[in-house]
């Protein structure tokens, strides 16, 4: 029997896949997972997904199209994300029995974004291999699609098997969308060129060539650019404090004390040459205090500082709450940021405002229950330094937030309290996604993180210099210089966008060309 022959039920329908096909779709979306940081295997990835391909290419229903993919995407999510257990088990007592729940809500959700390209693949593109190719060309989609719906979770895309190889430039071209891309056209072209029956793994060998050289060309192309000289550093002297606030320690009223006195003692400490960095950076929501009660505070730190200072901090207004930046200096308070892509159900219970005007308030950021967004990405405008992009912890993950064209700043600043996603591979898959957000603007990216990984990040996404996980310390650097406008800080997502949508618009035209009508 062929193999992609029907498993026909006794109705003459396609029957779900055997539960041993599921488990190896599963398993394929584990290997995918394991081109994410912090393993980085991008050669186990990208084969995992071609497979996976071949076998959404040889499903014989959108049904058994959307089973297989619905499998992978679980194996995939459940081990990419499996760092969303960590903020559970910060008070284990209370809230530890909740971690299971949402891992797998969290990767049954994910899954979905690979379930729907698979069925509308092989519902509108039926045929060995047109609906492989379809959903290689849909995924690219459902990656732009995850920035956006329900506020977007960009985390985890195709794309990011790149982040720490020279392929990884191509993001200032076409942006993180444009990495997915190459991704699953590696992925398709062993389908795109296949020879012969689709059960005989042999056809896929010249694709498979293709997909090598082009792979290769996409490695060249980032080695050329990483190779080109860089702007010099500016004078500006920046440092970055880490100071290593566990979480379920970080509200404790003695240990934040002991927290706070760590940042005045990195913050003030001086090397050989006695010279005070241009500015201090400390990390997201860094004190005990609301920026509106802060008093004499601000003199005070940046005195024992010796510089100003920019921390997250959080701030009120009247019963809402804010995650802010702002910075103190010898003037006291400067321009405040709010961050306003607030995370759900972590920051925010969706329509919690809307449940209070029918007097469900426990739910409400109007009545302080969680954070009020505030009004959009801003560039704020410090003395001394150049204008900055201000991005707390969870906006960095967003490129569509980076600001372009005229008030394009000059540096991107992110302030972050990663000590809730554990120490396994959520602060390294944020910290890939900041690399790509330098690629991708063309801009150096400063990263102070509470519990690490705090970074100079350069305008090609390379480090310059790190502060480990769970470390205490600091970082002095200078501020490293800037590129022009990249490609993509201009045309952003759309050349991707309209590439695939002309790939798919091609497989349906080859469709009616090749199928006979009745």
């Amino acid at each position: 029997m062929d193999a992609a022959a029907p498993m026909l039920g006794s109705s003459g329908r396609a029957r779900r896949p055997s539960w041993l096909i599921l488990l190896g779709c599963a398993g394929l979306g584990a290997f995918a997972a394991l081109g994410q940081a912090p393993w980085d295997l991008w050669f186990l990835a990208l084969p995992a997904l071609a497979v996976l391909c071949w076998q959404i290419a040889r499903a014989v229903s959108p049904a058994q199209a959307a089973w297989s993919a619905f499998a992978a995407g679980l194996g995939h999510f459940a081990l990419a994300m499996s760092w969303i257990v960590e903020p559970f088990l910060v008070q284990p007592e209370i809230y530890g029995w909740m971690a299971p729940f949402a891992l797998a809500l969290m990767a049954a959700g994910g899954a979905l974004f690979w379930t729907l390209p698979a069925w509308l693949a092989a519902r509108l593109l039926p045929g060995f291999p047109r609906q492989g190719l379809a959903f290689a060309a849909l995924m690219i989609l459902s990656d732009w699609l995850r920035g956006w719906i329900f506020t977007g979770l960009p985390w985890a895309l195709a794309g990011h098997i790149w982040t720490d190889t020279p392929a990884s430039q191509l993001a200032a071209h076409l942006g993180a969308l444009g990495l997915s891309a190459l991704t699953m056209l590696a992925a398709a072209l062993p389908l795109a060129c296949w020879r012969g029956p689709a059960g005989r793994w042999r056809g896929a060998l010249p694709g498979a060539i293709l997909a090598a050289l082009v792979v290769a060309m996409a490695w060249s192309a980032g080695m050329a650019r990483l190779a080109r000289p860089l702007p010099d550093d500016t004078p500006i002297k920046l440092r970055l404090v880490q100071p290593n606030a566990k979480q379920a320690l970080k509200w404790d009223p003695y240990w934040s004390e002991v927290f706070f006195r760590r940042l005045l003692d990195l913050s003030a400490e001086r090397d050989a040459d006695r010279a005070a960095p241009d500015v201090v950076i400390w990390p997201e929501t860094a004190v005990n205090f609301l920026l509106d009660q802060s008093g004499t505070a601000p003199r005070d730190i940046a005195a024992y500082a010796g510089a100003p200072v920019i921390l997250g901090i959080q701030r009120s207004e009247g019963a809402r709450y804010f995650n802010s930046l702002s910075s103190f200096s010898a003037e006291g308070i400067g321009p405040v940021y709010d961050k306003f892509h607030l995370v759900p159900f972590g920051e925010y219970t969706p329509w919690g405002d809307v449940l209070a005007q029918f007097g469900i308030r426990a739910f409400a950021a109007q009545q302080g229950y969680g954070y009020s967004p505030g009004a959009a990405p801003a560039v704020l405008r410090f003395p001394g330094l150049p204008p900055v992009q201000p991005l707390i912890c969870y906006e960095a993950i967003f490129s569509r937030h980076l600001i372009t064209g005229a008030d394009r700043p000059g540096w991107l600043l992110q302030v972050t309290n990663d000590a809730w996603f554990g120490n396994l591979s959520g602060p390294y898959q944020h910290l890939a996604q900041a690399r790509l957000r330098a690629i991708e603007s063309g801009l150096p990216l400063m990263r102070a993180a509470n519990t690490g990984v705090s970074a100079v990040i350069g305008a090609r996404g390379e480090l310059h210099a790190t502060l480990e996980l769970n470390r205490t310390g600091r970082i002095d650097a200078r501020l490293p210089g800037a590129l022009p406008p990249t490609l993509w800080s201009r045309w952003g997502d759309w050349p991707v966008l309209l590439l695939t949508l002309a790939a798919l618009g091609l497989l349906w035209r080859y469709r009616r060309l090749t199928v006979p009508r009745p």
